[in-house]
């Protein structure tokens, strides 16, 4: 493995400089937040003989390469591991009663009337795909999902926004899906609305270990308002700021590869709309290829207690 010039040590003794050195000049240049051909020239002695294209064939050997860089956040949950052995412990607990209990993964999406950009197929030397604006605003548009972890199966509704009252009339779909169902465990972010206390008023009794965390501004109690349904859902917390050990997440990525990128409906959001309740649709009877999809086709049927 070749080593990041950043990481190497300036030479301990000046007399070595020259074209045969194997320590940096000094220190890179602290204006530019990323490495360049000439930057790597400028710190290491050893690179001194060669030109630009030089450098870049000897890093393509050293299999170091340009790449696009990717978002990242690492988890400050100090329950991380406690909270992802207690959706294994759930899944464990589905699998061996199937029929009386379920566990969905739960997550809600926001897309917007212009389509996005990705890349597609088109001539050589020609502008490329066009992802065709409307003249009219950016309306959004909001999904809450779930995906079944053992079916595949996605239950998926839409509407303008998402809040107190969306959530527990989705919520009561699912529950009316599978009526011999004795529990639902919901596996999810921590957005502050899955916790509202006027949605924990309409679920059964929570028995989560993890504390609800609220803004400050928010109330503690249910409202006058509150109704007490007594659905039969168990709300598990996932890692905060760990959108990787949701599944559902790539179901939203599939939406966008098929639908959502360079889609020609911006003039017409109702047919936009439909077009996305006709994706999920195609896995409302569940789907072991989206279970693959989302790597949730082999559960570990042991979990450690």
């Amino acid at each position: 493995m070749a080593r990041d010039p950043r990481q190497v040590l300036p030479c301990p003794a000046p007399k070595h400089h020259g074209p045969a050195c194997p320590y940096p000049l000094g220190a890179p240049d602290p204006r530019r937040s990323r490495w360049t051909l000439a930057g790597i020239q400028q710190v290491c002695a050893w690179l001194a003989g060669y030109s630009r294209s030089g450098v870049w064939r000897l890093l393509q050997r050293l299999d170091i390469h340009w790449n696009r860089g990717r978002q990242h956040v690492r988890s400050p949950d100090p329950d991380y591991v406690a909270k992802l052995v207690q959706v294994a412990r759930c899944a464990a607990t589905v699998q061996r009663e199937p029929r009386r209990q379920r566990l969905l993964f739960q997550d809600e999406l926001t897309y917007y009337r212009q389509p996005s950009v990705a890349q597609g197929f088109a001539a050589a030397a020609s502008a490329g795909p066009r992802a065709e604006r409307s003249h009219r605003a950016n309306t959004a548009t909001r999904v809450v999902a779930t995906l079944d972890f053992l079916t595949g199966q996605v239950s998926a509704q839409q509407a303008s926004r998402i809040g107190v009252r969306q959530l527990l009339q989705f919520y009561e779909a699912l529950v009316a899906q599978t009526p011999g169902v004795e529990r639902i465990y919901l596996v999810q972010d921590n957005w502050p609305v899955h916790f509202h206390p006027d949605v924990l008023a309409a679920l059964e009794p929570q028995t989560s270990p993890f504390p609800w965390i609220y803004p400050r501004s928010w109330p503690t109690e249910p409202s006058a308002r509150a109704r007490r349904l007594g659905l039969p859902i168990q709300l598990v917390p996932l890692p905060t700021y760990a959108s990787w050990t949701n599944p559902i997440e790539k179901l939203w990525r599939w939406l966008k590869q098929d639908v959502l990128h360079h889609h020609p409906w911006a003039d017409d959001l109702a047919e936009l709309r439909r077009q996305v309740l006709a994706f999920f649709d195609g896995f409302a009877r569940g789907s072991p290829a989206l279970l693959r999809y989302v790597g949730l086709a082999k559960i570990p049927s042991e979990i450690p207690p």
